[in-house]
Order: C-alpha cells, then structure tokens, then sequence
C-alpha cells in the first residue's frame, strides 16, 4: 500500500511542477492561482511522502518519488508546454524508469 502512495506523492510532484509552469506562463490573479495550486500540491505530495516513508527504506522511497516526479515533470513538459523529444532525452526517461522499477524490485 505504501508503494502506492509513493506513487501518489510522485504525481503530486509532477502536478506542483506543472502549477509553477503555468504560473511562469501568467500573470495577476490566474498567477497566483496557479501558486496557491503548486501549495497544496506540494503539501500533499510531501505528507504523502512522509507517510510512505514510515515503512519503506527512505533512500529507495526518496529516490522512486523524485523519480516519479522527473519522468511525469519531463513528459508534461513534451505534452503540454512543448519542450523537445528528442532521442537521448527519451532515451534518459526510459533508464530513469528502469531505474525506479529496479529499486522496487531490490527493496525488502
């Protein structure tokens, strides 16, 4: 259950990430709007970090949720903002996701 909640906490890290994103893009009041969206987010994805950590490893549950939150921050930024594809940035998100798959695999 907590690997799930690892996995949460990852995809509130993509979502603060976006918040900042589209705060860059704006200004007034849909600004802050988007930085009181990158608050909560990020209140959320660490209380749910915290709680994962009260029963996985905190090397493998920190490195899994920064992970998690790189792959979906860089595919946010292809699908949504526009950034480049290019082969060895893909090539780099794939070894990031063998990475965080290999980690759960060797955690007691």
């Amino acid at each position: 259950m907590n690997w799930i909640i690892l996995v949460i906490a990852g995809l509130f890290e993509v979502a603060f990430a976006f918040c900042l994103g589209k705060a860059k893009e704006t200004t007034g009041n849909e600004m802050y709007l988007w930085y009181t969206g990158f608050f909560i987010a990020l209140f959320v994805s660490m209380g749910l970090l915290i709680k994962a950590t009260q029963t996985l490893p905190i090397g493998t549950a920190y490195a899994v949720w920064t992970g998690v939150g790189a792959v979906g921050t860089v595919l946010v930024g292809i699908f949504i903002f526009k950034e480049p594809a290019t082969f060895i940035r893909l090539l780099f998100i794939a070894t990031l996701i063998g990475s965080i798959i290999g980690l759960k695999i060797v955690s007691h």
